[in-house]
């Protein structure tokens, strides 16, 4: 299938990902602290803490021998196109064994409006009015179509052109406790982060992989049972002899 895609070009140097799948990893990392967000699963779902206030980005690596192509959403908006979220968007293409981190939404082939963990009301999709999958970071997966294998007595074919002349999808190659109300992701400062168009087409309509991590508060994760912590009992016997009391005044 044809579909119009971007590639995200700037590659990372990424340890094991903490939410795996089978085709790509896929993490949170907090743009603040530099620290990449545990993972937390639940009822077979991974879930993430976010801080109000605190930028991220995602970060993506691919497995897989062939090139990949990530649909990306947030809170069930499409991070290039703005769309509400469907597989058959366009989104990110992967070299094989490549990552890559998209750290906003994709305001131009220069530049992107950071993510940033908010409220729900201030969130970008509340703020278009789609509150209702707010909470979850979702990557589809698609595998590139593989090119036929040229018959041993034929000669070998001349080269078809450029990314940007073959009639196929086009993309971009970027260079680059008590319960809190719920989170979503906001539409943040302008930065630089360029790319451009490449194509893409896919082995089949549907994603050969889907990687979901939800996100919400840690106060919020606590109240859901999705985080256990570890409750500090009284001991009782925690020192040694009996001091005096403090005197009276």
């Amino acid at each position: 299938m044809k579909r119009f895609v971007l590639f995200l070009g700037l590659l990372l140097n990424l340890p094991a990902a903490l939410a795996a799948g089978n085709l790509a990893d896929v993490q949170i990392r907090d743009r603040v602290s530099g620290r990449v967000l545990p993972v937390y699963q639940s009822d077979g779902r991974w879930f993430v803490a976010g801080r109000p206030g605190r930028e991220f980005r995602i970060e993506f690596r691919n497995r897989d021998a062939r090139d990949l192509l990530a649909v990306v959403s947030v809170d069930g908006v499409n991070v290039v196109t703005g769309e509400t979220a469907a597989s058959s968007q366009g989104g990110y293409v992967v070299n094989a064994g490549g990552s890559l981190s998209i750290s906003g939404w994709r305001k131009s082939l220069d530049n992107v409006a950071a993510f940033y963990f908010t409220n729900l009301e201030d969130s970008y999709a509340a703020r278009t009015g789609r509150p209702e999958n707010a909470g979850v970071i979702g990557v589809a997966v698609f595998r590139r179509k593989a090119e036929p294998e040229p018959l041993a007595d034929l000669a070998p074919q001349a080269p078809m052109g450029s990314a940007m002349e073959r009639d196929a999808s086009r993309g971009a190659r970027a260079e680059s406790s008590p319960a809190q109300k719920s989170l979503g992701t906001g539409h943040g400062r302008v930065e630089s982060s360029r790319a451009q168009y490449v194509e893409f087409e896919r082995e089949s309509e549907s994603p050969s992989e889907v990687i979901a991590i939800h996100y919400d508060t840690h106060a919020n994760l606590v109240a859901r049972g999705v985080i256990r912590e570890k409750r500090a009992w009284p001991a009782p016997f925690p020192g040694g002899f009996v001091a005096d009391p403090p005197s009276r005044g």
